[in-house]
């Protein structure tokens, strides 16, 4: 099998993840609910998860906060700080994850690309926030995160970002890129489980919870508590979850996100430069832009559903056909469904050379 479906969620974990969440289980403790030893112990890594990803982001420790994943956290954000009255700027790369939360505020609405020129373009006097995703989950497209923070510093808006692509990818520092809140999953880059994500929030930004409930300490009070991170944190945490994160992000530091940031990229640039002069195949990458290790295609007069499943049942190649859950790319590039490609650290040049080989043959209707 030739797995490219890294953007779903990573192929490749670490065995010090996989090892590590195997003890955990054989020692089930829940951090904050009582003082045997388990439940210490459990606590303790929680801890030391916040301080790894505090190292990570470049953020304040005390403000990193646990949630399911990167929809739980967009969610929360959106609901606690966007009013209907307020102006929120995006781009037409977000996720669903991003857009029906926003619709639900029913908020105003302004869709741009990503240049900061654009963003620019859409400021009004109710503009609150500019709420953008790294990269692109569909074509792998980078924003220029850092000049947006910037002007968002410099312009008192609220500079939210959407991680789940780059997130154990590109380096991230939430102060020197002046993000004010970032939201992030663990299964993807950072080389985690699934059901693992969180916030972390820069400066004195008060985000109402969209739950509460148990929270380990002042129980006796009606209210739940607003001190972070606690606050965002009603309930039993995912500690296998956790646990997997503390071990991905000692295994990132040793290896460098950057190299595997460039290792993805040689994948996915050798691989477009095999496809590109293939009769009929169309490449969703644009001249000038930076991408991730993520190509997405279609082959002409093929449906992307039938091209994935030749893909999967002929060659044993793993993608994934649809709308990626991201309607408004679909609508900018006139397409309803792609096909995409998301070399993960574990593929090499010979796969490549393998996957470029029977986008060829479909394409030329053999099935060889």
């Amino acid at each position: 099998m030739i797995y490219v479906d890294n953007a779903a969620t990573t192929f490749y974990k670490p065995e010090s993840v996989i090892t590590a969440i195997s003890e955990y289980l054989r020692h089930p403790g829940n951090p904050g609910r009582g003082t045997n030893h388990m439940a210490m112990e459990a606590s303790r890594i929680v801890l030391e998860t916040r301080i790894r990803l505090a190292e990570f982001f470049d953020c304040d420790l005390r403000k990193v906060v646990f949630t399911s994943g990167v929809t739980e956290s967009l969610n929360i954000v959106i609901s606690g700080l966007i009013g209907s009255e307020d102006h929120v700027i995006t781009t037409y790369m977000e996720h669903n994850s991003v857009l029906r939360p926003l619709y639900r505020q029913h908020c105003g609405i302004s869709i741009c690309d990503g240049s900061l020129q654009e963003i620019k373009a859409c400021v009004k006097k109710n503009t609150k926030a500019v709420l953008v995703n790294h990269v692109s989950n569909v074509t792998g497209e980078i924003n220029p995160i850092r000049e947006v923070g910037r002007f968002c510093r410099e312009n008192h808006l609220l500079f939210i970002l959407d991680t789940a692509q780059s997130a154990g990818l590109i380096p991230i520092s939430m102060k020197k890129d002046q993000i004010d809140i970032l939201c992030f999953t663990g299964h993807k880059g950072l080389l985690g489980i699934q059901g693992i994500g969180g916030i972390c929030i820069e400066g004195d930004i008060k985000i109402p919870p969209l739950k509460v409930g148990g929270s380990g300490y002042r129980s006796f009070d009606r209210m739940h508590p607003e001190k972070y991170p606690g606050a965002l944190e009603a309930g039993t945490l995912n500690m296998p979850g956790i646990v997997s994160l503390k071990e991905s992000l000692d295994y990132l530091k040793k290896q460098g996100t950057e190299t595997m940031l460039v290792h993805e990229q040689r994948l996915a640039q050798e691989f477009c430069s095999q496809i590109m002069n293939i009769p009929g195949v169309k490449i969703y990458r644009n001249p000038g832009k930076e991408y991730v290790g993520i190509v997405s295609l279609n082959i002409e007069g093929m449906d992307a559903a039938y091209v994935s499943d030749r893909l999967s049942c002929l060659y044993q190649i793993e993608t994934r056909a649809g709308a990626h859950c991201a309607p408004l790319v679909h609508e900018h590039y006139g397409t309803e469904s792609m096909v995409r490609f998301s070399f993960g650290i574990q593929n090499t040049m010979d796969e490549v050379a393998q996957c470029a080989a029977a986008i060829r043959a479909i394409s030329e209707g053999g099935s060889e």
